[in-house]
C-alpha cells in the first residue's frame, strides 16, 4: 500500500491472498494435488475436443456446444490455478492490483459464457427430442454459432459491469483477501467505500445469470420428460434420459455452487467453506465434466480409441 490523495489513507496497490493454508508442508501436498488436478482436467478436456473435430458421428450441435463447453472448462481452470500453484509453489501470494482485477473480469466472462452455454444445450436437448422433424433447420450452423455469439456478449457485458464497477471501489486497506483468487464477494469485504450498487448489481446477475437460465432450462426438461414419458420403447427412453441426465448433473453442479458463493453477501467474513466452494467451481467441476458428459459415451470412447490407435473413422 502507498500514501494516495484520501488523507491519511492509504491505496492498496496489491492484494495478498492467504490461499488454501498457511501450513508449509501442507502447501507443497496441495502443489502436487492442484498440478495433477490441472493436467487431468486439460487432458480430459482436449481429448474431448480432438475426439470431436476427428469423429464424424460427433459433428452434431450437441457435440458442437460440448465442444465449446470443453473450451470454457479449461479457461475457467487456467484462469484460476496456475496462478494458485505459483504462490504455493513461492509460498507466498502477492498480487498486483491491475493483475487481481484481471483475473476477475476473465474469470467471470468465461464462467458466464459457461452459465449460458447449458441453458442453449438444455434448449438443443428440447429440439432434439421435443421437436426431431424440424430439429436440423432450428438447430442449422447459423443458429449454433448464433447461440454461442449471444452467451458470449451476455457475458462480456456481464463481466466487463461488475469489474468496472468493483475498480471504482476505494481500498485502503487491509489487503489480505481470504481466499485463493480474486472474486467478488472477499474483494468486497476490504473496500472501505460503499458497495450499496455493487450488491445491487449482484443481484441483477442473480436473475439474469442464474434464475433466467435456470427457468429455461427447467422448462425445457419439463416439456423433455413429458415426451420421454411418451416413447413406449424402453431403449428410447433409456438412450434419451442417459443424454439428459449428464447434462442435468453439470448443471446442478455449476448453478448449486455458484448460488452459494455469490448469494451469501450477508455473511461478513469469508470463511473455509467459500474456498471450498471455490474449488468446486474452478477446479472439480471442470475436471468432472469430461468424465460426465462424454467418456462413459460409447461413440466418444470409440473415437478416443481410433484417435490413440491411429485407426481412422468408419465412412
Amino acid at each position: 500500500m502507498e500514501p494516495g490523495a484520501w488523507g491519511n489513507k492509504t491505496v492498496v496497490t496489491e492484494f495478498i491472498l492467504l490461499g488454501l493454508t498457511e501450513n508449509i508442508e501442507l502447501q507443497s501436498i496441495l502443489f502436487a494435488i492442484f498440478l495433477f488436478a490441472y493436467v487431468i482436467t486439460v487432458g480430459g478436456n482436449l481429448s474431448i475436443l480432438a475426439a470431436i473435430f476427428v469423429e464424424p458421428k460427433l459433428h452434431t450441435p450437441m457435440y458442437y456446444f460440448l465442444g465449446n463447453l470443453s473450451l470454457l472448462d479449461i479457461g475457467c481452470i487456467t484462469v484460476t490455478i496456475p496462478p494458485m500453484l505459483a504462490c504455493l509453489l513461492t509460498h507466498q501470494c502477492q498480487v498486483p492490483y491491475a493483475a487481481c482485477i484481471s483475473q476477475l473480469f476473465f474469470f467471470h466472462l468465461l464462467a458466464g459464457v459457461d452459465c449460458h452455454l447449458l441453458t442453449a444445450m438444455a434448449y438443443d436437448r428440447y429440439l432434439a427430442i421435443c421437436q426431431p422433424l424440424t430439429y436440423s433447420i432450428r438447430m442449422s450452423h447459423d443458429v449454433q454459432g448464433a447461440l454461442v455469439a449471444v452467451c458470449c456478449s451476455i457475458s462480456f457485458i456481464n463481466a466487463l459491469t461488475h469489474t468496472v464497477a468493483v475498480s471504482v471501489l476505494d481500498f485502503c486497506g487491509p489487503n489480505v483477501v481470504n481466499h485463493f483468487y480474486c472474486d467478488l464477494p472477499p474483494l468486497f469485504q476490504l473496500s472501505c467505500s460503499s458497495i450499496h450498487l455493487n450488491g445491487q448489481l449482484l443481484f441483477v446477475r442473480a436473475t439474469f445469470m442464474g434464475v433466467v437460465p435456470m427457468v429455461f432450462i427447467s422448462v425445457s426438461y419439463a416439456h423433455v420428460a413429458a415426451a420421454v414419458l411418451r416413447i413406449r420403447s424402453a431403449e428410447g427412453r433409456k438412450k434419451a434420459f442417459s443424454t439428459c441426465g449428464s447434462h442435468l448433473t453439470v448443471v446442478c453442479i455449476f448453478y448449486g455452487t455458484g448460488f452459494f458463493s455469490y448469494m451469501r453477501l450477508g455473511s461478513v467474513s469469508a470463511s473455509d467453506k467459500d474456498k471450498g466452494i471455490g474449488i468446486l467451481n474452478t477446479v472439480i467441476s471442470p475436471m468432472l465434466n469430461p468424465l460426465i458428459y462424454s467418456l462413459r459415451n460409447p461413440d466418444v470412447q470409440g473415437a478416443l480409441k481410433r484417435l490413440l490407435t491411429g485407426k481412422r473413422p468408419p465412412e
